[in-house]
């Protein structure tokens, strides 16, 4: 007769091995099914006050959201997404045909440097458009490569894009009609006490709504604003370089000043110094302090990590999942941190003596 024992090791082998089998399963649907819920948790308190207003209409209710959902956030990604690669088209042609030659441009600030500084790059030897135009392409190499896989897997997986699409849409449809009763669900089939468990699960939507409200919206206006001022100089490509300066925005430390400041390098070099002016104190006076007076009202002070742990768990989740990353990397990175914190709790008299 089978042991007790041995009969709970037998179904714990067997439910772990169904789960990782149901993982591989989802694992081709990761980004569809990730989004769904992290959508889903970002509106959830909007589906919660629709519910009120009509109760016991649970699915009525859900399509609503899900169409605000659409039509205030999904919608007006695609179109971007889709001026941006109208314009990338545009660029990348007048690049091939010799109309837009960076070395150019390159050479006319070279050109412009005092002559210390030159000889500086000579040293380095870094004192003619080619040399710098050879580094930078070497230094680019990897992110040219990212960004072009990206867009070739777009275009050639047309089909598999519009069906996660399609799974998102449908997940997060049921995620927010049936949310409430999966995560009592599963936080019962946790084996924690309740108080980690509702620590656990307060830090992950906190992180998910802080990450997607916050830093989308922080890059979203931050390229925004890059984007009309590109635009307001006369500068081609405003909505491409602003898309570029929203998404650098993401990674702390970083931002959108690699996109600026170049150009208003550019500027003062060549002589165009009212606009390199305007550039500058519009990109450190309008461009930089967004981070400074929105963040910490759409994400809050408590919920803020170290610069470092942002700009490491961002970069390495990209790596991992590609463009969801951004969102993945930071939120295991503050569980993490999370679940240190449940098991060695910091002593706050102690470290207040040191």
């Amino acid at each position: 007769m089978n042991s007790p024992t041995l009969q709970n090791k037998t179904f714990a082998l067997l439910l772990t091995a169904v789960t990782l089998a149901f993982g591989a399963i989802l694992w081709q649907f990761h980004g569809a099914i990730f989004w769904g819920g992290a959508l889903a948790i970002l509106f959830s308190p909007l589906h919660r006050k629709l519910l009120r207003r009509m109760p016991n209409r649970h699915n009525l209710a859900a399509l609503a959201t899900l169409l605000l959902c659409l039509l205030g956030v999904i919608f007006p990604v695609g179109l971007v997404g889709l001026s941006l690669i109208q314009e990338a088209s545009a660029v990348y042609q007048r690049v091939n045909s010799g109309q837009l030659n960076f070395g150019i441009y390159l050479q006319q600030i070279i050109d412009a440097l005092p002559p210390t500084l030159a000889r500086l790059l000579d040293h380095f030897h870094l004192a003619t458009a080619a040399e710098v135009q050879a580094r930078l392409a070497s230094a680019a190499g990897q992110i040219s490569q990212f960004i072009a896989t990206q867009a070739l897997n777009i275009g050639q997986n047309t089909v598999q894009f519009f069906v996660g699409f399609g799974v998102m849409l449908y997940l997060l449809f049921f995620l927010l009609r049936d949310g409430a009763t999966l995560v009592h669900r599963i936080s019962h089939a946790v084996p924690l006490d309740r108080h980690h468990k509702r620590q656990l699960a307060d830090k992950f939507t906190t992180v998910i709504r802080a990450t997607i409200k916050g830093n989308l919206v922080v890059a979203a206006c931050q390229g925004a604003l890059g984007g009309f001022i590109f635009w307001a100089l006369g500068i081609q490509g405003a909505v491409l370089w602003g898309v570029l300066m929203a998404f650098l925005s993401l990674l702390p430390a970083i931002g959108a000043g690699l996109i600026w400041a170049p150009v208003a390098i550019y500027f003062l070099a060549t002589g165009a110094v009212w606009q390199g002016l305007v550039l500058t104190g519009f990109g450190l006076g309008v461009i930089g302090l967004i981070d400074n007076l929105l963040r910490p009202v759409l994400v809050g002070k408590d919920t803020r990590m170290p610069d470092y742990v942002v700009l490491i768990s961002t970069l390495g989740g990209m790596a991992l999942f590609g463009l969801t990353g951004f969102v993945i990397g930071p939120t295991i990175a503050a569980l993490f941190i999370a679940c240190w914190d449940l098991f060695a709790p910091l002593d706050d008299t102690s470290a207040g003596q040191q």
